[in-house]
């Protein structure tokens, strides 16, 4: 059997990180201190939500469009296990692909704008992959940015909030540009905080390489 690439190599990457729970789900995960695993809650979760989506996530209103949210959060329980089992590594892609189908669907049955959704979305995907790619080299973001990223259930809450309130296409912008311009900044920051000192002092080849012995 293949071994996962984010559990693969010397120094794999951890999966709680990855992840990216919020503050609500990380704190049901106390409850169960990191007793329950993680997997079967996450895919009960997931197919819950993929129910209420296959019936008309659009034509819900009110208190019911915290149904997938509510459901979601089965996977929060287990969010303080150490994620060390063989198929462990299936928990952040459901979990994400679980709130890529939840924003999709609310906002193509709700008729918000496209181009709305779509950068809500793209924000996401984005975060998801510089979390994943710090996590391959090993530089973690500082803890408070990833809490003000919001967490998956974070981020559903709020725009089930928007869509009980009828501010549906508002909180799909307000989210979209609150964590474009977090990923934006942060990422920044860290590359102009990060030391090229050591670059600079490995011997290079004549095409650039970087495989040049030193003599």
């Amino acid at each position: 059997m293949g071994a996962s690439p984010l559990r693969s190599g010397r120094n794999p990457a951890d999966l709680r990180f990855l992840r990216d729970d919020g503050h609500l789900s990380a704190g049901l995960g106390r409850f169960a201190a990191g007793a329950l695993p993680p997997l079967l809650p996450a895919l009960g979760g997931a197919m819950v939500v993929g129910v209420l989506l296959l019936s008309g996530l659009g034509r819900l209103s009110g208190i019911t469009l915290f149904a997938p949210v509510a459901a979601l959060l089965l996977a929060g329980v287990a969010s303080g296990h150490p994620h060390q089992g063989r198929f462990d590594w299936m928990v952040p892609p459901v979990l994400r692909g679980t709130e890529y189908l939840y924003l999709l669907s609310l906002g193509s049955g709700a008729d918000v704008p496209e181009p709305l959704v779509f950068a809500l979305v793209t924000a996401v995907a984005l975060h998801h992959c510089d979390a994943v790619h710090r996590a391959r080299c090993g530089a973690r973001p500082p803890a408070w940015v990833m809490r003000a990223m919001l967490g998956w259930d974070g981020r559903m809450l709020l725009i089930a909030i928007g869509g009980v309130l009828g501010w549906l296409p508002f909180a799909y912008g307000v989210l979209a540009g609150y964590l474009t311009v977090l990923l934006v900044w942060e990422t920044a920051t860290s590359w102009l905080a990060t030391p090229v000192t050591a670059m600079a002092e490995v011997p290079r080849n004549k095409e650039g390489g970087v495989d040049a012995p030193t003599t």
